[in-house]
């Protein structure tokens, strides 16, 4: 079920200052707000997003059994360390973070070799995404647009 359109979330809101960067605008609303202006009802829209996705490389069986083994070590680690809390000496402590790294890493690259097999060929790249806009507009309730104006117009300069 889709959530409320952008004009309805918008509706008492008015953009007081668009900028080209979302550091920019968030560096905006810290200085209304070290301004003392009630930031409680400021939002930072970004307008015109649209995903980006790098390929960063081919995602081979070598590879995919190399990201579920650290993923799996990782995740062996903590095993290990949790369960060694509950055991006496230092050396099985570290008996048994060694045993959850090692088979952490064994059930990772497994676990990794068979969901890449899985796939069939399809989506055979590693990448990574982010989410960028053209600009970000700074907004704030209708009802106290001009002072927020009047403080990031000082801002500027």
């Amino acid at each position: 079920m889709p959530g409320p359109s952008i004009d309805a979330i918008t509706q008492n809101y008015q953009p007081v200052e668009t900028y080209r960067s979302y550091a920019e605008a968030q560096r905006a609303v810290d200085y209304l707000s070290d301004s003392g202006f009630p930031v409680g009802q400021t939002m930072i829209m970004g307008v015109d997003v649209r995903t980006v996705e790098r390929v960063l490389g081919r995602l081979t069986y070598l590879r995919a059994a190399a990201r579920g083994a650290v993923g799996g070590a990782w995740f062996g680690l903590l095993i290990g360390l949790f369960l060694g809390l509950f055991t006496p000496g230092p050396l099985s402590l570290f008996a048994l973070v060694l045993w959850g790294l090692i088979w952490g890493a064994i059930a990772g690259a497994i676990f990794g070799l068979i969901s890449h097999a899985m796939t069939g060929g399809e989506r055979d790249f590693v990448s990574t995404s982010s989410l960028t806009a053209d600009r970000y507009e700074v907004l704030v309730e209708n009802s106290q647009a001009a002072r927020a104006h009047e403080l990031l117009s000082s801002l500027r300069g």
